[in-house]
C-alpha cells in the first residue's frame, strides 16, 4: 500500500501540469517513434530480401564452364562447353549433401503466338527437378516430367509476364507457342514471382525440357565425326571434343546420328544448378561438387578448375549486412532524440524540485525520509518516460503502416522493438530522473520550509 501511495502521488503531481508534461514527453515520443518505425521498416526490408533470395533459391549452387589454359594460353571463362550429363550423374552419385541437380541450356529468340511476338528475358531448357530447385510453383496446368525430358518433347512452361503480353487474359494451357520457328505446346503457367532483388523480371521466362531446347533450338553439339562405313565427314554446329575438354584424350562423345535428338548422356549443357539438402550443408555441398567435377573432368591436383561455382549465400550475406548497417546507423540517430528527450526530462524535473521545495520540506517535517523523497521523484520521472514510450510506440507503428500503404515500403511488426522501447523509456527515466530526485532528497527540511 505504501508503494501504491507513492505511485498515486507521483501521477497526481504529473497531472497538475498536463501541458508541461506533454511537452516534456515530446522528445521521448519522437525518439521512440523513430526507433519503432526504423526497426519495423528495417525488419521488413530484411524479410523482403530473404523472400527475394528464397525465390531465386537460397540453397542453390550454380556451376558454369570456367577458364581453360592450353599451352600457356587462356581460352577465357566459358570458352569451352565442358559441362555434360556425366557431371550431373557424378554429382548425384558422389555428393551426399546434394538433393537435386538440373542442367540448363539457354537460348535467345522471339516467341510468337497468333499475331503477337515477344522477346522473353530467358528461354531455358531444364530437367524435371528444376522447378523444385528454383522454387517455382505451377499456377495452371502441369509441370515438366522426366518422360518428357527423356524423349525431348516439345512442351514448355511460361511465366506470368508472357501470359500478360501475348494472351490477353486467354488461358494459354494447351496452346502452341512458336519459339525460333519451332512450335512448343504450353502445358503450364508458372505462379508469379515478380522482380528479384536485382530488378530482373523473373516471370518473363520460358522453361522447356533441356533435351528439346538443345536439339531443336541450339543444336546437339559435336565435332566432325567420320563414319566407320564411309569416308564422308559430317560436321555439326559445336566445336567441342573430348580431348580438348578433358586432360586425357578419352573420347566421351559418340558420333551424332541424323536424328534431331542429341545423345542425352553426353550432350553439352550451358550450366548446372545444384540444390543442397539444407542451408547448413551449402558450403559442404560446394566442396563435394567441386571434388566431383574435378574427378569427372580428370583434372590433376596441380591443374586449376575448369569450372566456376557460385552460391547465393555470398550475395545474400552482403546485402543483409548492408541493410543492417544502414538500419543501425539510422537507429543511432534515433537514439540521439532519446538522449535529447532525456535531457528535457531532467530539466523539467529540476524545475519541479525547485517549485515544490516547500512541499518537500513539509513531507520531511512530518516524517518522510530522504529515500521516500528520492523514490517519489524517481517514480515521477519513470512514469513520464513510460507514458512517452507508449505514445511513441503507437506513433511509430502508425508511421510504419503509413509508409507501407502510401510508399509501398515493406514493413514487419517487431515485438522486440516494442519491448526494447519500453525498457529504454524506463532506463531514460531512471538515468535522467535520478539527479533531480537525489537533489530533492538532499534538501534540508528547515531550509526547504523557509523557501519562498
Amino acid at each position: 500500500m505504501r508503494k501504491f501511495r507513492v505511485l498515486k502521488n507521483a501521477v497526481k503531481a504529473i497531472c497538475r501540469n498536463p501541458t508541461r508534461t506533454f511537452l516534456t514527453t515530446l522528445g521521448i515520443v519522437i525518439g521512440i517513434a523513430a526507433v519503432i518505425a526504423l526497426m519495423e521498416v528495417g525488419a521488413g526490408a530484411q524479410k523482403a530480401l530473404q523472400n527475394s533470395v528464397a525465390s531465386m533459391g537460397v540453397n542453390t549452387i550454380r556451376v558454369w564452364p570456367g577458364t581453360i589454359v592450353r599451352g600457356g594460353v587462356s581460352t577465357g571463362a566459358g570458352a569451352r562447353a565442358n559441362l555434360t550429363m556425366t557431371d550431373v550423374e557424378g554429382i548425384m552419385k558422389n555428393c551426399d549433401s546434394v538433393a537435386r541437380v538440373s542442367p540448363i541450356v539457354s537460348v535467345r529468340g522471339q516467341i510468337i503466338y497468333g499475331g503477337k511476338n515477344w522477346s522473353p528475358f530467358s528461354i531455358n531448357g531444364v530437367s524435371a527437378d528444376y522447378l523444385e530447385i528454383s522454387g517455382w510453383e505451377i499456377e495452371e496446368g502441369e509441370p515438366i516430367n522426366q518422360r518428357q525430358v527423356d524423349r525431348g518433347a516439345k512442351v514448355c512452361l511460361i511465366g506470368a509476364t508472357i501470359v500478360r503480353e501475348l494472351f490477353d487474359g486467354e488461358n494459354p494451357v494447351g496452346k502452341g507457342l512458336r519459339i525460333q520457328n519451332v512450335v512448343f505446346k504450353i502445358i503450364g503457367v508458372l505462379k508469379a514471382k515478380g522482380a528479384n532483388m536485382m530488378g530482373m523480371d523473373q516471370d518473363d521466362c520460358v522453361i522447356a525440357p533441356w533435351t528439346s531446347v538443345k536439339a531443336r533450338l541450339k543444336g546437339a553439339g559435336s565435332t566432325s565425326v567420320t563414319s566407320a562405313s564411309s569416308s564422308t565427314t559430317t560436321t555439326t554446329t559445336s566445336t567441342t571434343t573430348a580431348s580438348s575438354t578433358y586432360t586425357e584424350g578419352v573420347s566421351l562423345y559418340p558420333p551424332v546420328s541424323n536424328s534431331n535428338m542429341p545423345p542425352v548422356r553426353f550432350a553439352n549443357v550451358d550450366s548446372l544448378v545444384v540444390e543442397a539438402k539444407s542451408q547448413e550443408d551449402l558450403y559442404k555441398a560446394v566442396e563435394e561438387v567441386s571434388a566431383s567435377l574435378r574427378e569427372t573432368h580428370r583434372l590433376a591436383p596441380d591443374v586449376t578448375d575448369d569450372f566456376n561455382i557460385r552460391t547465393m549465400a555470398e550475395f545474400t550475406n552482403f546485402l543483409t549486412q548492408q541493410t543492417k548497417t544502414t538500419t543501425n546507423l539510422l537507429l543511432c540517430v534515433a537514439f540521439v532524440s532519446l538522449v535529447v528527450g532525456g535531457v528535457g526530462i531532467m530539466n523539467i524535473m529540476l524545475v519541479s524540485v525547485t517549485e515544490r521545495t516547500r512541499e518537500i520540506g513539509l513531507r520531511m517535517a512530518v516524517g518522510a525520509r530522504a529515500r521516500d523523497i528520492l523514490r517519489q521523484f524517481l517514480i515521477e520521472s519513470i512514469v513520464i518516460c513510460i507514458f512517452g514510450g507508449i505514445v511513441g510506440i503507437l506513433v511509430g507503428h502508425g508511421t510504419s503502416l503509413a509508409l507501407s500503404k502510401f510508399m509501398g515500403w515493406p514493413v514487419s511488426l517487431s515485438y522486440s522493438a516494442i519491448a526494447l522501447s519500453v525498457g529504454v523509456s524506463a532506463l531514460v527515466g531512471v538515468v535522467f530522473g535520478y539527479y533531480p530526485a537525489w537533489k530533492a532528497a538532499r534538501l534540508d527540511p528547515i531550509e526547504a520550509l523557509r523557501y519562498e
